[in-house]
């Protein structure tokens, strides 16, 4: 029956149209095939964070071409810091992101500091948002980088300076 309903499709239509038509069919039957059979099995687990970097891309490019608004800027930049975020998931871990969590508040301050710097008509606010969003989020990523060891020697660190200037107070270099 399914074959029917083709052919009878395929009598109204151009040979133009046949040709582009069986082309598009024709590429989509062989990509489901090849999925089927795994050949893009690692592209999709690798490279799935393209979904969210193309569009960043793209999003940017459509503003500097002149072609769209200054607000396209804010996703882009969310969604090209998010792109990232996930690739070093893929490649590193997803038990990376116990630690790398803080920079999706880090895409957000990109892509508002994007906006109010492209931006012929400075909006009140924005560089404020961006700058306490992005500081916000580079501490706690540096708070949740230092691991337990980091701390440790952090502090040793941190003691045996206060020792030295505990005991080399008064003295002066003379010489220099």
């Amino acid at each position: 029956m399914f074959l029917i309903v083709i052919w009878k499709v395929c009598d109204l239509m151009s040979d133009n149209n046949k040709l582009t038509t069986g082309i598009v069919i024709l590429a989509a039957g062989i990509i489901i095939l090849l999925g089927k059979l795994g050949v893009f099995s690692f592209l999709g687990k690798a490279l799935w964070p393209l979904l969210l970097l193309i569009p960043g891309i793209l999003l940017h490019l459509w503003y500097f071409w002149r072609r769209g608004p200054v607000e396209l800027l804010v996703p882009g930049g969310i969604l090209v810091v998010y792109s990232i975020i996930f690739f070093i998931g893929n490649f590193g871990g997803w038990q990376t992101l116990k630690y790398t969590w803080p920079a999706f508040l880090l895409g957000i301050a990109v892509g508002l500091f994007e906006y109010d710097y492209c931006s012929s008509q400075r909006q009140q606010g924005v560089l404020l948002a961006a700058l306490i969003v992005g500081i916000l989020s580079l501490v706690l990523l540096g708070w949740t980088l230092f691991t337990w060891s980091v701390i440790y020697i952090l502090a040793i660190i941190l003691i045996i300076a206060g020792i030295v200037m505990i005991f080399t107070r008064g003295k002066t270099r003379r010489g220099w």
